[in-house]
């Protein structure tokens, strides 16, 4: 009855250190952190096998807005074959329709010299329209039109001089009191008299108000013209293509690959203390041995 107290002893005891080391060693394993999350997953997946070649196809439908480099491209293994990405194929389900467009602009400007003017105007226009399409246009030059925003009036003094030559006398009454020069009937205002051998000459300045019309500024409008475009449906398909490339031989896991491995490194200190116990823990280290090379399941 001692002897099994003390060989249940020596198991419960043994038990509790291998469970402590397994936890340590899972700790540290590289490969023990969980794999990171697939930011898309497939729609559907196809398999079909020619020649002895297995291929596998995922179908992923993204949008315009999403980022296709988010598709997993790894090798991976499925059902004893590895496989390795062969291709990637895109469906784009979007269709584009365009039109042709006009936008008028008006802009200010303070003056009406075209030179100056098209240095204001900008080389292209983005614009959306109200039924979705985008686009760049260009403006239409010989197009423009440029009109004056509004009018003063303002007054001034027009002159204009005359000479008399060959008059017998240097008498005013002998001088024109009004003229007509540019369309405007001028008034007398001075005379300046010259004699030369008896003869007198009148050198006659006249003069007239007059009223000017000018633009305060001006109104610019141009065409810009060109195409627009617009998007409907935003889906694009993927179909990421793998091939197989041999068979993966099925065999007992590295401790590298699983924590079997390890379990099996510590159990066999447990078997050797059992071991003390008898024939018991020379059975156990037998079976976990032949257990490691496949002999039993």
């Amino acid at each position: 009855m001692k002897r099994a107290r003390s060989i249940f002893a020596v198991l419960i005891l043994a038990l509790f250190l291998c469970n402590t080391a397994l936890a340590v060693v899972a700790e540290g394993e590289p490969g023990a952190q969980a794999p990171p999350v697939s930011a898309v997953y497939p729609t559907e997946v196809r398999e079909t096998e020619e020649g002895g070649v297995s291929r596998i196809e995922k179908v992923y439908c993204l949008s315009v807005r999403d980022d296709p480099a988010a598709i997993p491209t790894a090798d991976f293994e499925r059902e004893g074959r590895s496989y390795t990405l062969l291709d990637v194929l895109k469906n784009d389900q979007t269709e584009t329709d365009t039109k042709e467009h006009i936008e008028v602009v008006t802009v200010d400007s303070g003056t009406s010299d075209m030179a100056e003017i098209l240095q204001q105007l900008e080389p292209e226009l983005e614009v959306t329209t109200e039924d979705g399409y985008t686009g760049l246009l260009a403006p239409d030059y010989p197009g423009i039109v440029v009109e004056a925003a509004g009018y003063e009036t303002r007054s001034r003094t027009v002159t204009a001089n005359r000479s008399y030559p060959n008059l017998s006398d240097a008498d005013t009454s002998l001088v024109p009191k009004t003229i007509q020069d540019g369309g405007r009937t001028l008034t007398l205002a001075d005379v300046q008299w010259q004699e030369v051998n008896g003869f007198y000459t009148a050198n006659a300045s006249y003069t007239a108000d007059a009223m000017d019309k000018y633009a305060t500024g001006y109104t610019v409008t141009v065409e810009y013209r060109g195409e627009v475009s617009k998007t409907s449906g935003d889906t694009v398909i993927y179909t990421a293509v793998f091939t197989s490339h041999g068979e993966t031989p099925i065999t007992a896991e590295s401790p590298a690959e699983s924590g079997g491995g390890y379990k099996f490194l510590l159990l066999i200190p447990l078997a050797l203390l059992l071991g003390g116990a008898g024939f018991g823990g020379w059975k156990l280290l037998a079976y976990l041995k032949a257990k490691k090379r496949g002999y039993v399941k």
